[in-house]
């Protein structure tokens, strides 16, 4: 069994009240747009990353994380990206990594908009946390954590935050 959280859209903003939601995993994944290297160090010197680079991402980022990752945890066969899209609304190179790959969870990012969904057609969870970082369109910060236990995810848990920061 591990205790996963899973990140979003920091964009150079890996806040306390963030840290706190996410203080008791055994992982954090990150689907994208760290904001510079930086921010990819302060997860990583908190708790074990796996992660990936996104479209902010800078040539520093994307020399410490790859485009995708595809990786195996408790039986679950997991596929991250950045772009990735919906069920029926996949990104065209999620899409060919999907059918490659055969994920039984997909994780993305870039939207900025939390979902979790099972994709019926293809068989397989899809989740992206949204953004936890303080610049796009969204309206709340958001983060997911939840754990994996012989091929199944459970105990899915929303961390959900003002968009403002408060540095005091």
């Amino acid at each position: 069994m591990i205790k996963v959280g899973l990140i979003s859209d920091t964009h150079k903003v890996f806040a306390k009240d963030v840290k706190d939601f996410l203080k008791d995993v055994d992982v954090i994944w990150h689907a994208g747009d760290f904001g510079d290297v930086k921010t990819l160090e302060e997860i990583e010197e908190f708790k074990p990353l796996v992660g990936v680079y996104g479209n902010c991402d800078d040539w520093d980022v994307r020399s410490s994380a790859p485009e995708y990752q595809s990786f195996e945890v408790e039986g679950l066969k997991v596929l991250m990206m950045h772009i990735g899209g919906y069920p029926g609304r996949y990104d065209r190179r999620a899409y060919e990594l999907i059918q490659t790959i055969k994920p039984n969870l997909f994780v993305c990012g870039h939207s900025h908009i939390l979902k979790v969904m099972n994709d019926k057609t293809l068989n397989f969870l899809t989740m992206n946390p949204g953004a936890c970082g303080i610049q796009g369109p969204h309206i709340v910060r958001t983060a997911l954590r939840f754990t994996i236990d012989n091929t199944e995810v459970k105990d899915l848990e929303l961390g959900e935050w003002e968009r403002i920061i408060d540095t005091h």
